[in-house]
């Protein structure tokens, strides 16, 4: 999938309506390779996406919230020292090339105009986002010197040059003739390669589009009959006149919804393989290609190191805990060992010094002749005590190795339980308050050596049964006992994964009965917000919150319960989204 300099030219041109003349009220920088220019006019408020990532970049406004990071990175301070307050006059496209600039009227610290430039290049991995003052870099999102390009340097205080042509017609500026000799002058590829090989800014799945509508193939050009060729000049008049007059843009979806690529034209050659759907303006389509994916990249991104540190802690507490239950199985052998003791003592008048084991008569088992290991530099009385002490260490280590077990067990639990519930998070402040569980429960330090301000608390996710009744979710360990032991009603419903790290899940009763079919829901619901997400068959258990026991010194989101009953369910995105209160 790629965002073509066609479909740029169509957001150029949504920009041109929508944001000439709106000022800069504010610039976030939810991650690294993004910046956000809350803009604002005469009653309008809009929010502009600038994406530089290499899988994603685009440019365009978005109708979502996106969570920022508590401290803003300093590209963000710098955009928000020169872009706060000023004007967009103009949008430009350099030809139908995925480079595309926004002109603002600004004005520097002691209140002189100044005309600066954001020159945003959608490139793929090169994609990158400048802030140019006539036709200087301020500063860049990504900076590149000569150890990283011999091609070129991106800097502070650097000329901006543009990268290198790569010898296109711009379909925009060039005449329908000059674009179809051009593509015919490639006569040993396919008609698709020529395309992009001849016009500038057009995706591979337009030029499979074009050559599909030409020859109802991928036909070479040498084969093309006059009447192709007549076609072929038809396609390209039907894609330039669109530039200007249409914003309609399409989504190309597998037959269960996924986006899969995307086009400024509409797309045939799949047939009923693929599901096709139209937008009016190429913002909507690519707000909605690509938040989902953006929402979990972001995650991964600000929940990098946590995951990390976690993976090791959960690695570091299994290893530990194997070799402890390595240890107990070898435990297992002591009474073995205090056997070889008393029937030492029981024969020391007839035992002598110096061999390397004592045969004897074993009366546990009916005068059987057993033999027994010793050190030939021991006495028998020594050999006798030596099985002793080991004996009374092996016991002592099985009562204290029981109790590291379990102790392990249930750290191992909490740690799967705080990964799944950052697996899940969605807002930075989700993540803040893993890492603030995690700090207080001793696992991660405050490595700034200063105080954090303390994440925004958020409330337990909330749903609404088809009968009418509410369902909470809680968001993290320290929520789910909050909600499970202080907020719950005794009579509320409670609802757990059985054996999986998940959610807890509250069915407000509010004194009236709460029917299958609203618990069936909230298993649902449970299941979906447990580690077992992604599976066919999930577990659920449930019991009045009245049941339910904390331990004493049990980590966060630890309970105890001996009542329930269990429902089997299957996990269902889709009703659970619908049941959602927005």
């Amino acid at each position: 999938m790629a965002l073509d300099g066609i479909f740029l030219t169509k957001i150029k041109q949504e920009l041109l309506t929508e944001a000439l003349g709106l000022r800069v009220d504010r610039v976030n920088q939810p991650t690294k390779d993004e910046i956000i220019l809350n803009l604002r006019g005469k009653g309008v408020s809009k929010k502009l996406l600038i994406c530089v990532r290499a899988d994603s970049a685009r440019v365009h406004f978005t109708a979502h919230t996106i969570d920022n990071p508590q401290v803003p990175p300093m590209f963000c301070m710098l955009m928000r020292k020169y872009l706060t307050g000023a004007m967009i006059v103009g949008v430009r496209q350099q030809e139908n090339d995925r480079i595309l600039f926004i002109d603002f009227d600004a004005t520097n610290e002691i209140g002189d105009r100044i005309d600066l430039t954001l020159c945003v290049e959608i490139m793929g991995k090169y994609s990158n986002l400048m802030l140019l003052s006539e036709g200087t870099i301020i500063d860049a999102v990504k900076r590149v010197d000569f150890t990283t390009s011999s091609v070129r340097q991106v800097l502070p205080g650097t000329a901006y040059q543009l990268p290198a042509s790569q010898n296109k017609l711009s379909i925009e500026k060039s005449e329908i003739s000059d674009l179809t000799e051009r593509i015919l002058s490639f006569g040993d590829k396919q008609l698709s390669g020529a395309v992009m090989s001849a016009v500038q800014g057009v995706s591979p799945v337009v030029a499979r589009e074009i050559a599909y509508r030409v020859t109802y193939d991928d036909a070479p050009v040498a084969s093309l009959t006059g009447e192709q060729v007549q076609m072929l000049r038809t396609e390209l008049e039907k894609i330039k006149n669109g530039l200007q007059s249409d914003l309609r843009v399409y989504m190309i979806s597998d037959k269960d919804g996924k986006p899969k690529d995307m086009s400024h034209m509409e797309v045939r050659q799949y047939g009923d393989t693929m599901l096709i759907t139209a937008f009016e303006t190429p913002g909507e389509l690519l707000d909605q290609f690509y938040y989902e994916r953006d929402r979990i990249n972001r995650i991964n991104h600000r929940a990098h190191e946590l995951i990390k540190t976690l993976n090791n802690l959960i690695e570091r507490t299994a290893r530990k805990l194997s070799f402890q239950q390595q240890e107990l199985k070898q435990c297992q052998d002591k009474d073995k060992l205090r056997l070889y003791g008393e029937l030492i003592l029981a024969n020391l008048y007839r035992l002598g010094k110096g061999v390397t084991f004592y045969e004897v008569e074993n009366y546990y088992e009916s005068g059987e002749m057993i033999r027994i290991p010793c050190n030939p530099a021991l006495s028998p009385t020594e050999n006798q005590k030596k099985y002793y002490k080991e004996y009374r260490k092996a016991q002592t280590a099985e009562k204290m190795l029981a109790t590291l077990i379990e102790k392990g067990q249930q750290e191992l639990i909490y740690l799967e339980s705080v990964l799944d519930e950052l697996s899940r998070a969605d807002t930075d402040s989700e993540i803040s308050a893993v890492r603030l569980e995690l700090s207080q429960a001793g696992y991660i330090k405050n490595t700034k050596g200063k105080k954090q301000k303390p994440p925004r608390e958020l409330p337990p996710i909330e749903f609404r049964s088809s009968d009418g009744f509410r369902i909470l979710v809680g968001r993290n360990n320290v929520q789910n006992d909050k909600l499970s032991l202080k907020t719950a009603a005794k009579s509320d419903l409670w609802l757990h994964t059985q054996g999986i790290p998940g959610s807890h899940v509250i069915i407000s009763a509010e004194g009236r009965d709460i029917p299958d079919r609203t618990i069936e829901e909230a298993a649902i619901i449970a299941a979906g917000h447990s580690r077992a997400k992604d599976s066919s068959l999930v577990p659920v258990d449930y019991t009045p919150v009245k049941m339910l026991k904390k331990p004493n010194g049990a980590r966060a989101g630890m309970v105890i319960y001996h009542e329930y009953r269990t429902l089997i369910v299957k996990p269902d995105a889709a009703l659970t989204e619908s049941l959602r209160v927005k």
